[in-house]
């Protein structure tokens, strides 16, 4: 069997613009597609060709997600921990737990402005 890999995640959001901007910031991503839902609400797709993550938002998503119902946290790979600490930092988003871990990546993690948390790594 062909080796696959992950194609996209989706997230429900309060705010698409502001995770969409965040995320193209952080990553150096691009907005692939973004608009209606077909069940209503607004969609963003957020990445680069290979993968993105669908943001998905409508009035009646809360936020305020508890850690770990379901999702315990996205991990997202950087070129350059402190560059990308700092884009975290100027959206009035607080790195915490830095640590280093076998096979070897740097890392911190953070939560957005709906509770979900986010592990940023480097391999640099």
């Amino acid at each position: 069997m062909k080796i696959g890999q992950l194609e996209h995640a989706n997230l429900s959001v309060t705010d698409t613009q502001r995770a969409s901007d965040l995320l193209c910031k952080l990553l150096g991503w691009q907005i692939r597609w973004q608009g209606p839902h077909p069940l209503g609400g607004h969609t963003v797709h957020v990445g680069s060709d290979d993968a993105y993550i669908s943001l998905y938002t409508r009035d009646d998503v809360a936020g305020s997600y508890s850690k770990g119902n379901p999702l315990n946290h996205q991990g997202l790979k950087v070129g350059d921990l402190g560059e990308a600490e700092a884009v975290v930092a100027a959206a009035g988003l607080e790195p915490f737990s830095h640590g280093t871990y076998d096979p070897g990546p740097r890392s911190f993690y953070f939560f957005d402005w709906d509770g979900i948390e986010f592990e940023v790594v480097s391999y640099e």
